[in-house]
């Protein structure tokens, strides 16, 4: 088998325009692009999905072509030539390792690498970039299976299918089977399809194509559905991420035939297979905490540069309040973190933040709502060490010189004027609670006229005092309470206003809300 692979692959790279554009015409693939475009083409073909049929009109292909210049000597590149020469022939001044055939699984971009991105025949300025994906923080790439190629219509139906033929390396499969359960039925090591925009500007995210389905071998794979939306109007979302196929795939030597279905309106996808390890927000954690922590001096030098007076504003900041409640679950900070990129001070706990992006991955700051992706995360050293001392309050107050002060809720020691007021203390000679007075004073808690602390329209200090009502009192007193202001106002008229007496008690108002 290995040798008919490299006689096909020979044949195919001796192949001009006309004849790729036949070869794979007849298997139903696009034949439009340069030539070293329809050559990485066509070894695809070769290498996943080389059946007697094709391997026959290759051949075909070839005698024909050769045919036509029966006076030349027929070039020996097409015998099974040992995998060194065969590449020294095309490329002798290559410098790319030279390892042996062994098997289906060869792997030809090594091998074919530098005729097919055409640095050998092609000026530079001609290569094409090639479509990449985002890392994704909770997997750790192992190997890569199939690059991201592009999903090429066949005809012009809108449910399209396109196929990719594969096998596993025996340590690929020792990866997979001697990995832990994340959960029954769930390995650690898997194989995952991904899914993205023909797009080489940037790395790509994963997005689906419309109608998807995929197939491994002779069973469907689940893809993750609609997220419902409760907003009138707004169209359910879909999570796209990279969709397990290993409890479907034959561990062993056997080749792996996956059909992804889709439907061709218009956009360009492409499609990757690799080997990765699924990691947990708990390892995730253990790394941040590993390598992100940020050293209490440079939060502190931060703190600083934040307060430091700006010559060009008019308002000048002596501080700056950060909680230390978590603004996601709304409780105490235990891992206290933000992303680099954020302009605020204010953390959010990594634990919660982790746990949050392993369920459904958005990678928002909560706080300002903007991106912080894993590799941007730090955990604030300064702030981890004010949590471990200050223990009895939930926000602190940062100062220009980088030090800091806890804020705790203070009682409220004065009342609102709209509560009414219980005055608590000892009546005077005519049987009336007196007025306390801060500054000594007391006087008729109904307004006498020669209180000082007189409620109804009396001033104190120049300012107008506070109404105060006496609860205690019933109405069936009211008669007697005009009789004795009557006495109090005759009193005055003759013999002055009445000398002031001193509350005993200075701290007797307390609010009846």
């Amino acid at each position: 088998m290995a040798a008919e692979l490299v006689e096909a692959k020979n044949m195919v790279m001796s192949f001009r325009v006309s004849d790729l554009q036949m070869l794979l015409g007849f298997v139903g693939r696009s034949k439009s692009g340069l030539k070293h475009e329809l050559v990485t083409r066509a070894l695809q073909l070769v290498q996943f999905d080389c059946s007697p049929e094709l391997f026959k009109k290759i051949k075909e292909l070839y005698e024909t072509r050769y045919a036509k210049k029966s006076s030349e000597p027929v070039p020996q590149p097409h015998r099974p030539l040992d995998p060194l020469t065969m590449h020294s022939t095309y490329d002798r001044a290559s410098s790319v390792p030279r390892t042996p055939l062994t098997g289906p699984n060869i792997d030809y971009p090594v091998l074919y690498g530098k005729y097919l991105n055409g640095l050998g025949r092609l000026p530079a300025k001609t290569l094409k970039p090639e479509v990449r994906l985002v890392k994704l923080p909770f997997f750790n790439m192992l190997d890569e299976l199939l690059k991201p190629t592009e999903l090429v219509p066949q005809n012009n139906e809108k449910l399209q299918e396109s196929p990719c033929i594969f096998a596993l390396t025996p340590r690929q499969v020792e990866l997979i089977r001697n990995s832990r359960e994340l959960q029954p039925g769930v390995k650690a090591v898997q194989v995952v399809l991904r899914i993205c925009y023909s797009d080489t500007s940037s790395p790509q995210e994963d997005q689906y194509p419309p109608n998807i389905a995929v197939k491994v071998n002779h069973s469907y794979c689940s893809v993750p559905g609609y997220y419902p939306s409760n907003k009138p109007g707004v169209e359910p979302k879909r999570p796209c991420r990279p969709i397990n196929l290993t409890h479907l795939m034959y561990l062993s030597s056997a080749t792996n035939r996956i059909t992804v279905t889709w439907g061709n309106y218009g956009k360009s996808y492409s499609v990757a297979l690799y080997l990765v390890r699924q990691l947990t927000s708990s390892e995730l954690l253990q790394r941040l905490k590993t390598i992100g922590v940020k050293h209490p001096e440079l939060c502190k030098a931060l703190v600083k540069e934040k307060l430091r007076l700006d010559p060009d504003s008019e308002i000048a900041t002596t501080g700056v309040r950060v909680s230390l409640i978590c603004p996601l679950v709304k409780m105490r900070l235990s891992v206290p973190c933000r992303a680099e990129t954020c302009a605020h001070l204010q953390c959010f706990d990594a634990v919660f933040y982790l746990q949050m992006n392993e369920k459904k991955p958005t990678w928002m700051c909560p706080v300002c709502d903007k991106p912080a992706p894993y590799d941007q995360l730090i955990i604030d050293g300064l702030l981890s060490k004010i949590l471990s001392e200050c223990e009895d309050a939930d926000e602190i107050e940062y100062l220009v010189d980088g030090s800091w002060c806890p804020i705790r809720a203070e009682k409220e020691r004065s009342c609102s004027p709209q509560c009414p007021i219980l005055v608590l203390g000892t009546s005077d000679a005519n049987g009336l609670p007196t007025t306390p007075n801060v500054n000594g004073g007391g006087g008729s808690a109904l307004g006498g006229a020669g209180g000082g602390g007189s409620a109804a329209g009396g001033v104190e200090n120049g300012k107008p005092g506070a109404d105060v009502v006496d609860l205690t009192l019933d109405s069936s007193s009211s008669s007697e309470e005009d009789e004795d202001e009557d006495e109090e106002d005759e009193d005055e008229d003759e013999d002055g206003p009445r000398p002031k007496r001193r509350c005993p008690f200075q701290k007797g108002l307390v609010s009846a809300c």
